[in-house]
C-alpha cells in the first residue's frame, strides 16, 4: 500500500505549484520503490498515472499541444526506473544498493532526456550543442539527484529505523538499560 501512497506523493510533487524547485519531485524515488516492492503486473498503474500527469501538465498547465512522441523516452524511463528498483532493491536492500539506485535513476534520466532534447532540435546538432544541452540541465539534474536520494532514504530507511528502535525497546541490552 505504501508504494501507491508514494506514487500519489510523486504526482502531487509534480502538479502542485512549486516554482523555483526545478524538478524537485518524488517521481524517481517513488518509481524505484514501486519496482522494489510491487510485482511486474502492477507496474502498469504508475506508468498510466504518470502518463496522465504528463498529459495534464502539458495541455492544462503549460498550454502546449500534446505529442506522445515527445514523451516516449520519458515513459520508457519510467519503466526502466521501476525495473532498476526491481533489479537492485527487491531481493536485497542495502545502503549501497539504495545509494546506487538513487544515483543511477536520476543519472539515466538526465542522460536520456537531454539527449532526446538535443536530438529534437532545441540545440544545434553539434558536439557543442550537445554539451550546451547537458550544461543547461545541470540544475535540474542536481535537484533530481537530491529529491531521489531523499525519497529513497525515507522510503527504505524509515522502516529499518523503526524495526531497530522496536527491537531495542524489546531488548533491554540493546536499549542500554
Amino acid at each position: 500500500m505504501f508504494a501507491y501512497l508514494l506514487l500519489l506523493v510523486a504526482v502531487l510533487t509534480r502538479v502542485l505549484p512549486h516554482a523555483g524547485w526545478m524538478n524537485f519531485t518524488a517521481v524517481g524515488g517513488a518509481l524505484l520503490y514501486f519496482g522494489a516492492r510491487r510485482s511486474w503486473r502492477e507496474m502498469i498503474a504508475p506508468l498510466a498515472v504518470l502518463i496522465a500527469t504528463d498529459y495534464y501538465l502539458t495541455v492544462f498547465v503549460y498550454h502546449y499541444a500534446f505529442r506522445w512522441q515527445w514523451y516516449a523516452m520519458t515513459w520508457a524511463w519510467y519503466v526502466a526506473a521501476m525495473a532498476l528498483g526491481q533489479i537492485l532493491l527487491k531481493s536485497r536492500t542495502t545502503v549501497v544498493r539504495a545509494g546506487a539506485a538513487a544515483l543511477l535513476g536520476p543519472t539515466s534520466f538526465f542522460l536520456l532526456s537531454n539527449y532526446a532534447v538535443w536530438v529534437g532540435g532545441m540545440y544545434p546538432h553539434t558536439l557543442g550543442g550537445l554539451g550546451a544541452c547537458y550544461v543547461a540541465a545541470l540544475p535540474f539534474y542536481r535537484n533530481d539527484l537530491i529529491s531521489t536520494a531523499v525519497v529513497v532514504g525515507v522510503a527504505f530507511g524509515v522502516p529499518v529505523l523503526v524495526r531497530r528502535l522496536s527491537a531495542a525497546q524489546g531488548n533491554p541490552a540493546l536499549a542500554g538499560k
